[in-house]
């Protein structure tokens, strides 16, 4: 995978390549506060622990700016860092950036997705245009293998 370097919730600006020699879930969803997306999120959240001690970082990736980050990750105790990819750089890179339509309005947005990278930084599972019921479950099945 290449990599890549995005601010994070934590005020540092965190690259992919920091986490070579463990497994990284990356997940990139559209919107926080959203219903789907607050359900994908708290989903991570309530499988952080059995993904950690799988050995698997959880990071979290959307367009919004990191004070919604904050928010986002304050009222849902989110365990996990949120990047922001306000000019969707990394978006464009996993090639997740595409037309959306809702109620009729074409608009572009990010595709719903999760990727896991291994120790070594190479691309071990995806999923493109994620449904959230039972996909968390998926990706730790996914790490535990």
């Amino acid at each position: 995978m290449p990599d890549f370097s995005l601010p994070a919730s934590n005020g540092e600006k965190i690259a992919l390549s920091d986490f070579r020699g463990r497994k990284v879930v990356l997940f990139f969803y559209p919107k926080n506060m959203t219903p789907t997306c607050t359900e994908e999120a708290c989903s991570f959240r309530d499988h952080y622990g059995a993904l950690e001690q799988a050995g698997a970082v959880v990071i979290g990736i959307s367009p919004d700016p990191l004070k919604s980050h904050a928010k986002f990750i304050d009222k849902h105790s989110l365990p996990y860092l949120l990047l922001s990819d306000e000019e969707h750089k990394v978006s464009e890179m996993f090639d997740i950036w595409q037309m959306k339509k809702m109620f009729g309005r074409e608009y572009m947005g990010i595709v719903r997705s999760t990727f896991l990278i291994d120790e070594q930084g190479k691309l071990a599972g995806e999923w493109r245009k994620v449904k959230v019921k039972g996909h968390v479950e998926a990706v730790l099945a996914a790490v535990l293998s």
